[in-house]
């Protein structure tokens, strides 16, 4: 038999099959980890005991070979706005795939992203136009060229620790110092404190700003501006022709309660509005800058510049169908609506809890976006305690928080940001009473354990010592 009379039997013997791979290969996944990608990711994971193995997800719930549920107060940072595998948006990817579409061929207009534009534009009635990108980073680059090329102005302003993501143009808006570390020299672009709007009135009077970028909540330490800044801030920038960016990657499509959260403030009409996360489903990656007509069109301003802007994945076929079934499940489903009520009764109870435990300074934020902040404590044993912990790294009790919600309660969780006392909880949108009810059960028997001197505080000295030996 000829080589190529043998290569069907041999091309059938060699078809890949995911379950098969996965099946043979899947315990290997903390290793490959170490060996081929980031290997501080699982050093860190074992360091904290995050180090799980969870075999499926559905819903709000992560599950272990055991058949454990893990409750999902995360999201993958935002991402599973829905939870995980919702039925509308699997068969929304099926039937796209399946229809075998003409996708990305460059010389035609496809329906599917003028679709999903006008769905998300129905959301935004002050904006008119969308570029689809792959992600937030791409969604904020996009509202920094549109902003610099159609004011004529080099630099952005934004607000201390504020996070705009990590490509070179976001981390120049990027508020927090580690993570811009390194990467110098980044673009000429300027912090202003959150609500301060002197400090903002300053540097526009210097005639080169652009724009303002800023979260309506801030995702590192769960922040907003006092009532009225944001509107205050937009005038001041148009005021001097500059724009206003809204990043809405985390807090839009309904995480805070309304579909953007900028409109919790009467009159705010930002000039650009980035969107990412939840928009795909927890599937594809995509990412949207929305603007108005007049931005979008001096940016493509002739026939020559019809590609000044692109992105090679942009507006492909399963991102948009993902896009369109998301939308048309937070419509049907009323999605707004129940992060309104679920997150007034998590947060209102996480609050009254305030009382309870004298190393619980403050619980804040809007919708299902909640930060949970520790303080110092009164009671000279718990105070000696902080500040053995805050002598060592800030931010180590809030560490001691989360590990048991995983360990004991198996709840994820995240620390809101480096050096900081502050939980911030971004469940999927889906949540109802029966998680509301389970999270607060674990985190009130968490702050028992940790004010009655219990366990917890073993792992603290733990944490200290790796902090300590780490400096």
């Amino acid at each position: 038999m000829t080589t190529a009379e043998s290569a069907p039997e041999s091309s059938q013997a060699g078809e890949f099959d995911l379950g098969t791979l996965l099946a043979e290969r899947g315990a290997e996944r903390y290793e490959l980890h170490t060996r081929y990608l980031n290997h501080q990711l699982p050093r860190m994971l074992h360091t904290i005991g995050f180090d799980k193995v969870y075999e499926r997800a559905e819903g709000a719930y992560f599950y272990d070979a055991d058949g454990n549920d893990y409750l999902d107060m995360l999201a993958g940072f935002g991402v599973m706005g829905l939870g995980r595998h919702h039925p509308v948006v699997r068969k929304a990817l099926h039937d796209v795939l399946d229809a075998s579409l003409a996708d990305l061929t460059r010389f035609d207009c496809q329906p599917l992203p003028g679709l999903l534009a006008e769905k998300l534009l129905a959301h935004s009635p002050h904006l008119d136009r969308v570029f689809f990108g792959n992600s937030g980073t791409e969604a904020v680059e996009g509202a920094l060229k549109f902003a610099r090329s159609v004011t004529g102005r080099p630099r952005v302003l934004y607000c201390a620790h504020a996070f705009h993501g990590l490509t070179t143009g976001s981390l120049s808006v990027n508020g927090e110092s580690a993570f811009r570390d390194g990467f110098a020299p980044l673009l000429p672009d300027t912090a202003v404190p959150l609500g301060d709007l002197d400090a903002l009135d300053r540097e526009l009077k210097k005639g080169d700003v652009a724009a303002l970028i800023v979260e309506p909540i801030q995702g590192k330490g769960v922040l907003e501006g006092p009532p009225g800044w944001l509107r205050a801030a937009q005038e001041l920038l148009h005021r001097h022709k500059a724009l206003l960016i809204a990043d809405e990657v985390q807090t839009g499509l309904g995480r805070t309660g309304d579909f953007y959260g900028y409109q919790h403030e009467e009159g705010v009409e930002p000039d650009l509005v980035c969107v990412a996360k939840a928009l795909s489903g927890g599937y594809v990656p995509v990412g949207a800058t929305i603007g108005k007509d007049w931005i979008f069109k001096k940016v493509y301003s002739s026939m020559d510049r019809v590609l000044v802007h692109s992105a090679s994945f942009g507006s492909n076929a399963q991102a948009m169908a993902a896009g369109l079934a998301v939308l048309s499940v937070m419509e049907n489903e009323q999605i707004v609506a129940n992060v309104r009520a679920t997150g007034e009764q998590l947060r209102s109870r996480l609050a009254a809890l305030t009382e309870k435990y004298e190393m619980l300074a403050e619980v804040r934020g809007r919708g299902l976006m909640i930060g949970i902040e520790f303080g110092r404590p009164k009671s000279l044993k718990l105070r000696s305690r902080w500040a053995m912990l805050q002598t060592a790294r800030k931010g180590l009790f809030a560490q001691m928080v989360v590990v048991p919600l995983l360990q004991k309660h198996r709840i994820l969780t995240q620390v809101s940001g480096d050096h900081l006392e502050v939980i911030k909880l971004i469940p999927p949108l889906i949540i109802g009473e029966r998680e509301v009810d389970r999270f607060v059960d674990a985190f009130t028997a968490v702050m028992d354990d940790a004010h009655n001197g219990g366990l917890v505080w073993d792992f603290g000295k733990t944490l200290v010592k790796q902090a300590v030996a780490h400096r």
